[in-house]
């Protein structure tokens, strides 16, 4: 009996001591503690809260009555789903657009900031790096007008650009060719993300040890051997991390760029998911459908971020989670 009591006494002690820390932390640093509590609230009450919102997908939902007055159908609105044949050609065009995103415009990126490092006058890397992050903050209303007037047949800089080289003789309705949507899509996405999204990259390689440099330096090392053995290894968790993030978002691209880009004419090759929803469920009063396709949406999300971090975890030793 001794030596059970003397064994539960002392298993009591070791988790008392586990715990011990944790409220010593959380006093020694509440006042950080009660600095997140507001950003904790906005995480609940605008991601967690709106998942009430899903039981309309198993529901006939009519806006009119309550919750309880609700007519449950099961799986009726993701079985239509997956019948319509309009659901696989809008599939193909999320998830054409989002790889094309994730190649160009996650490797750009990285590109550019590694050449931003590599420049030495501070004040035009500092000049360089302003213009690059200001299409960052231009609204894509403002972004799609300049893309569209620079495309266009009448006086658009790309078509006077190629007739004068003599690459065309007339000009080209880029517009309204389905095929070129996709390529103008992840070209304005990368024009206005590519400075924002190399901020990250730019603060992973601050924190490399400058004397590896030196010591690269004296070994002899290129300025392009030092990138390859140093600055790549140096924000190679970093790359991982935001790539493991961006698959995970494959899917979810948002509907802005089609919508303002897109035009009757290439409505085949712009409708992506979250537009489909907004046109099929929510501006037919389908409530319940538009719902469906947002579960979908979550769903392959949430796998998908899951699978990539698995995947990185087992390979590479780099996880998210």
């Amino acid at each position: 009996m001794e030596t059970v009591e003397k064994k539960a006494y002392s298993k009591a002690g070791r988790s008392a001591k586990r715990r011990r820390p944790f409220w010593q932390t959380m006093k020694q640093q509440k006042y950080l503690y009660a600095m997140s509590v507001p950003f904790v609230l906005w995480v609940l009450v605008f991601n967690y809260l709106p998942l009430w919102g899903w039981t309309m997908a198993f529901q006939d939902f009519k806006p009119a009555r309550s919750f309880w007055e609700q007519e449950w159908v099961g799986l009726e609105h993701f079985i239509t789903l997956f019948q319509d044949e309009r659901f696989y050609l809008v599939l193909r065009n999320t998830l054409a657009m989002s790889i094309m995103g994730l190649l160009i415009g996650f490797v750009v990126p990285i590109i550019f900031a590694i050449f931003l490092n590599e420049v030495r006058v501070q004040s035009f890397k500092r000049t360089v790096q302003t213009v690059s992050y200001l299409p960052h903050f231009v609204s894509w209303v403002v972004v799609a007008g300049i893309v569209t007037k620079m495309l266009s047949v009448d006086g658009g800089v790309v078509n006077e650009l190629l007739m004068t080289t003599g690459l065309i003789s007339e000009p080209v309705q880029f517009m309204t060719k389905g095929e070129w949507f996709w390529v103008i899509v992840t070209l304005s996405d990368l024009w206005k993300e590519m400075g924002w999204n190399s901020i990250i990259f730019l603060a992973a390689m601050a924190g490399i040890d400058p004397q590896l440099y030196e010591a690269a330096k004296v070994d002899g090392a290129s300025r392009l051997r030092q990138i390859w053995h140093i600055t790549l290894p140096g924000i190679r968790p970093t790359i991982l991390v935001v790539l493991i993030l961006s698959i995970g978002h494959l899917i979810t691209i948002g509907f802005e760029k089609q919508f303002l880009l897109g035009n009757p004419t290439v409505v085949d090759y712009a409708e992506v998911l979250d537009l489909y929803a907004l046109n099929y469920g929510i501006g037919l009063g389908r409530f319940s459908y538009g719902t469906a396709i947002g579960i979908f949406n979550s769903l392959v999300s949430i796998i998908l971020l899951f699978l990539a971090n698995g995947i990185f975890k087992r390979f590479a030793n780099q996880s998210v989670m």
